[in-house]
């Protein structure tokens, strides 16, 4: 069942119920008037029935059915019948009709009027009081027109509700396919996007509805995807040019060395070339390997209990080593005494490879010039500050920084890959992380990163 037969249904459905309901209320609030009006017009015969009976004597029998049937009109099958009754014992002088049940006259003893329907019939009873004694007067008659009057509006009650549940549903019918054109245009514009037009988009026509949210959130999607078809593209091609340059130079080197035979000197000397572009491939190889690791989800990470501080402490002996001149400072005065507000859960071997990145090029880019690492526990995150007096990237490019083997222009002489700072980004994220990157040409730059701690799991 499609959607607009769905909510054709649907509409029928409520709109037959909600007419279900008015129709039986306005019926049986009929019926009720109609049966009130009718018992009143037997009550009124009844009395004059009791003053023509009591006073017969000094009222002409003729006059009393002159008055009956000129003024009142006759009711169809109208009975009516009196009885002497002794008022105080509450029991009849003469028997009482057995078609109508006892309560019935226990009814009219207690209240001096009754009511009762039996089948087609109405009754009214009335009790008297008069110098000649008491007695009760019950007429009976069929209320055939008012029997009529329900009848013809059941049945127009009943031709009203097909009658409105057939123009419904087509009323209903036109307006959901009114309702739903646009998201057929929508899905007929969506049928024409592919891998190769990821360009096109959806027309918004600037509306404010929840479909114009729908095409615009759709929009949205789309442009990410051409961001991430556009990287992976840009990646593979940039890839592809830093895996070539190697390669082309040891295979290049190899032939030229195989042609003819050479001395010791320089095959040694070629050896030492090929190490060299061996190893410029290795590093970069390793760096795709990483980057591609972090492209993994947090399900497949060994989780481990990390003191950010004795982590950075770690890196920053390993940097000693490897980079003997750093000038990198530690600041840790902002540290609580609660080590649980420093301490967070993730993987120590992939943090410890994005700190390490991120500190290797404030050093790179800062010529070894002073580097301020700072921590400050929040409390629910861990925020961390990497403040150098290096280059700095031009404000044009911070957009491009998290795309790997991108390189800012004015560092195109320094040596690199960029997979730092795309592959510290991915990790970061990976853990729940926050990164932002402040910078200004010839001044510096600053990393500022918040990661959650300990605390912002067991809250949640």
């Amino acid at each position: 069942m499609n959607l607009r037969t769905k909510i054709t249904s649907v509409f029928i459905v409520l709109t037959s119920l909600f007419l279900t309901g008015v129709f039986i209320i306005i019926f049986y609030s009929s019926k009720e008037y109609t049966e009130s009006e009718f018992y009143l017009r037997l009550s009124q015969r009844a009395t004059i029935a009791a003053q023509a009976y009591l006073d017969k004597d000094e009222l002409n029998t003729d006059i009393y059915e002159d008055i009956r049937i000129r003024h009142l009109q006759t009711l169809p099958n109208e009975e009516e019948v009196i009885y002497p009754v002794d008022i105080k014992n509450q029991r009849p002088l003469t028997e009482f009709s057995q078609e109508q049940p006892a309560s019935f006259f226990e009814k009219i003893f207690k209240n001096k009027y009754a009511e009762l329907k039996l089948g087609e019939y109405f009754y009214t009873g009335l009790l008297f009081h008069h110098n000649k004694g008491d007695f009760i007067v019950v007429l009976s008659a069929t209320d055939l027109y008012g029997f009529g009057k329900l009848n013809n509006l059941r049945n127009i009650l009943v031709s009203a509700f097909f009658a409105s549940i057939i123009f419904i549903f087509i009323l209903g019918r036109y307006y959901a396919t009114q309702a739903l054109s646009p998201i057929t245009k929508i899905i007929e514009e969506v049928n024409t996007i592919r891998a190769e037009s990821l360009s096109l988009r959806l027309n918004t026509d600037n509306s404010k509805d929840e479909l114009g949210e729908l095409s615009r959130t759709f929009n949205n999607m789309l442009d990410r995807l051409q961001i991430s078809f556009d990287l992976q593209s840009n990646f593979i091609n940039n890839a592809s040019h830093e895996l070539r340059n190697p390669l082309t130079a040891i295979l290049g080197q190899t032939e030229i060395t195989l042609n003819k035979d050479r001395s010791a000197e320089d095959y040694h000397t070629i050896l030492k070339n090929i190490n060299l572009e061996a190893s410029r491939l290795d590093f970069l190889v390793n760096g795709l390997l990483k980057l591609a690791k972090a492209d993994f989800d947090s399900q497949g990470l060994v989780i481990d209990v990390i003191r950010l501080d004795e982590l950075v402490l770690d890196i920053k002996k390993n940097l000693d080593v490897a980079i003997p001149d750093n000038n990198i400072e530690l600041d840790f005065e902002g540290l609580p005494e609660n080590e649980e507000a420093i301490t967070l859960l993730g993987s120590e071997s992939l943090l410890n490879v994005a700190l390490s990145n991120i500190l290797e090029n404030a050093c790179k880019f800062s010529n070894n010039q002073k580097v301020v690492f700072k921590i400050i526990a929040d409390t629910d995150c861990i925020l961390l500050a990497i403040k150098d007096q290096g280059v700095g990237i031009p404000n044009n490019e911070l957009q491009n920084i998290y795309e790997p083997f991108f390189r800012a222009s004015n560092v195109r002489g320094i040596e690199g890959f960029g997979f730092g700072l795309p592959l510290a980004y991915r990790i970061i994220k990976m853990h729940s992380g926050e990164i932002r990157v402040l910078s200004q040409v010839n001044k510096g730059t600053i990393i500022k990163i918040s990661l959650p701690n300990k605390n912002a799991y067991t809250r949640h």
